[in-house]
């Protein structure tokens, strides 16, 4: 902003939103869409903590059509009255003044998620147009700001950033434009962000919105956030209303089945603080106050092995941790260590000691601290500072455990055993997979005699170019083994159908031979400890029949890979062989031979008989359908499914991961009824055709 744009009036002011707007990484962390949100989230989260006060219900966030944002609420209202020592509206103080606002030496938030005093200001500062209208003491006030400065836009009702600006001179105006029903309160703000502050192509994110506005719903039961999107052809609208608490948001997060109930732990502690604090004469005096920390955790793990593990202070989300987080950690790990050593003959638990990844394997948990004016580390808010909180979120995390683990409750007893036998079952895999992992590295099946002895390896140790075929029973394995270039391809028979590891605990899918003998042949460990740079093979082509049970075979394995391996499936390493169904013998007149040709549909099959009835040609019958790959011979299966040159491959993707996460724990997963709803509704969909029978 040039020197130019300022009026003398509003030089102090300006010279501290100046300082926003050269260095705005400061306050928002980024000037994409990132920190384009994180100003949208300042403003909602004033309206948020007016809900936490009790003071309206209700809050519409609208996405406009020219690119502006507007938030309304239902609380207090911005106050309009004079403040005394700058002379100006509280209007102005809150969105002009870096530091200003309810949040600071007063008692009108206990806890708030605007903490800074700085986020209306901040936004004001990066916008090229900002409008506040407030409804409070029966009238409607309003004012505009440009670029943090206030004054009037001259926009004969069709509101715009572009519109001509009068900045104010001898003094600022709060207009009143109408008149509300006494009782009537609230905020509108709608503002334009500044193209000269934000990069080209920053816009707001639907879904990012989306995904907040659930989350706090989810924190703070009662209150309900309507999104409107306008931007597009036709508007989008969601509202988001839950009156459950954290204990509710930790089932919506859950993604595998529960091991235990959602538990709630709940506590409080005190600790005292030196801040600085105006005396009445405006000096900056250190003074020791007290502080209460309120927690709030709710839990429960599951059958999986991953984490989800979400933190906030006063509603504000700190993915990065903080002294909360430290603390609720540090309580689980002290807690659970104890636990485990007093039964450790009877866990059979030996030398070993349990890791933080031992007990977060399967952990959903939602953690909620509040407490009065909260340190962080930056304007973002990311990271917790506050370093008595850490103690405190300790000591409530091993009481109220404790309390659990001591209850007489038949089942408390059995989710409190459960728990401690599935994080002892992660240690004794961690320390199994960590073994493999030292071990098992590229080597032929000669040099490595721990590898299973049914695996044929290859010979070359280029891993890259080398594939692994996973084939379904030793007739296979025969004809594969001829049909197969030894240079790189090995292959690994498997006998019928391995286990459901969807269903399966992890210490039952390690005690399977099958499951033990794919992850240790492929040779990069499993579940957190696997490391794709130590995979053996550049590509795992799966090789059943082209039946149902192949396709279950297949199924299985995926599951295997999905929940154990899934950067095999990411990095685009799985496929599935395409063997053909039919083979059709076309007959040549003269000399020349016979041409063989494979289908690998009914639907190929019928088009290819078409085509030669229409040519005139015959061909020899019966037509072979193949039930089995044993069924080839090494040419046959050579030609079709292995050799490079002439071979279909299907790859195994997901696009998806969390979609992908809830279709294998619907299709393979412990509960039958909505596997069994899924079957009835897409009955009238299968072709009876399709079944192999």
């Amino acid at each position: 902003m040039a020197s130019s744009d300022y009026s003398a009036r509003h030089l102090s002011v300006l010279e501290g939103l100046e300082a926003v707007r050269k260095r705005p990484g400061m306050y928002i962390g980024s000037t994409d869409s990132r920190g384009l949100m994180h100003c949208l989230w300042e403003i909602i989260d004033n309206s948020v903590d007016e809900a936490l006060g009790g003071h309206g219900d209700d809050i519409r966030i609208v996405l406009h059509k020219d690119g502006s944002v507007e938030v309304r609420d239902r609380a207090r209202g911005v106050p309009v009255d004079v403040e005394p020592k700058t002379g100006l509206s509280g209007v102005e103080v809150v969105f002009t003044k870096l530091h200003a606002g309810g949040k600071f030496g007063s008692q009108s938030y206990r806890s708030s998620g605007g903490l800074h005093g700085v986020g209306a200001s901040v936004v004001n500062a990066l916008s090229a147009r900002l409008d506040v209208e407030v409804d409070r003491d029966g009238k409607t006030w309003a004012m505009s700001f440009h670029r943090g400065e206030p004054g009037t836009f001259s926009d004969n009702g069709q509101p715009s950033p572009d519109a001509p600006f009068t900045p104010f001179v001898s003094g600022s105006e709060l207009r009143v434009i109408g008149k509300v029903a006494k009782g009537v309160t609230g905020t509108r703000v709608r503002y334009w962000a500044d193209p000269q502050i934000f990069t080209k192509g920053a816009t707001f994110q639907l879904d990012s919105l989306l995904e907040r506005a659930r989350q706090t719903a989810f924190l703070v039961g009662g209150l309900s956030l309507d999104i409107v999107d306008e931007r597009g052809d036709e508007p989008v609208r969601e509202t988001f209303r839950f009156d459950g608490g954290i204990s509710e948001y930790v089932d919506f997060l859950a993604k595998d089945a529960p091991l235990t109930a959602t538990w709630q732990l709940t506590g409080k502690g005190t600790f005292t603080e030196t801040v600085p604090v105006l005396d009445d004469k405006g000096h900056m005096v250190p003074t020791e106050l007290e502080r209460e920390c309120d927690v709030d955790v709710a839990l429960r793990w599951g059958t999986g092995y991953e984490t989800e593990v979400r933190s906030y202070v006063n509603i504000i989300a700190t993915p990065k941790g903080g002294t909360h987080l430290a603390g609720f950690e540090q309580g689980l790990m002290k807690f659970l260590r104890a636990q485990v050593d007093q039964n450790a003959r009877r866990l059979k638990v030996g030398n070993d000691k349990l890791e933080k990844d031992d007990i977060l394997a399967g952990l959903t948990a939602v953690l909620t601290v509040r407490l009065p004016e909260p340190q962080f580390e930056g304007q973002t808010k990311e990271v917790l500072g506050t370093p008595a909180v850490r103690n405190i979120v300790s000591s409530v995390m091993v009481k109220e455990l404790a309390a659990k683990f001591s209850s007489t409750k038949r089942d408390d007893k059995t989710q409190t055993t459960l728990v401690l036998e599935k994080i002892v079952a992660e240690m004794k895999a961690r320390v199994s997979a960590r073994a493999h992992k030292e071990t098992q590295r590229r080597k032929n099946a000669l040099e490595n005699s721990s590898l299973p002895a049914k695996l044929v390896d290859c010979r070359s140790n280029d891993v890259a170019n080398s594939e692994l075929f996973i084939v379904e029973g030793d007739s296979a394995l025969g004809t594969a083994k001829l049909a197969r270039d030894s240079e790189y391809q090995a292959l690994l028979p498997i006998r019928g159908k391995i286990l459901n590891v969807q269903k399966a605990s992890v210490s039952d899918m390690l005690g399977n031979a099958e499951c033990a003998s794919i992850i240790q042949v492929i040779g990069a460990g499993s579940g957190r400890s696997f490391d794709l740079s130590s995979a053996r093979y550049g590509k795992v082509i799966i090789m059943s029949d082209a039946d149902v049970d192949g396709a279950h075979i297949r199924t299985l394995l995926l599951t295997l890979f999905f929940r154990y391996m899934p950067d095999m499936i990411k990095d685009g390493r799985v496929y599935a062989a395409v063997p053909p169904l039919h083979r059709v013998i076309a007959v040549n007149h003269g000399s020349k031979p016979n041409e063989t040709i494979y289908t690998y549909s009914e639907q190929e099959l019928a088009g290819v008989l078409a085509a030669l009835k229409k040519s005139g040609r015959k061909y020899q019958d019966p037509i072979q359908r193949y039930k089995g790959l044993g069924e080839m011979d090494a040419e046959q299966l050579a030609t079709t499914t292995m050799d490079r040159r002439h071979r279909t491959l299907r790859r195994v993707r997901i696009e998806d991961a969390e979609r992908a996460e809830k279709v294998f724990e619907l299709l393979m997963g412990n509960e039958v009824a909505p596997r069994k709803e899924f079957i009835v509704a897409g009955s009238a969909a299968l072709s009876r055709d399709r079944i192999d029978v």
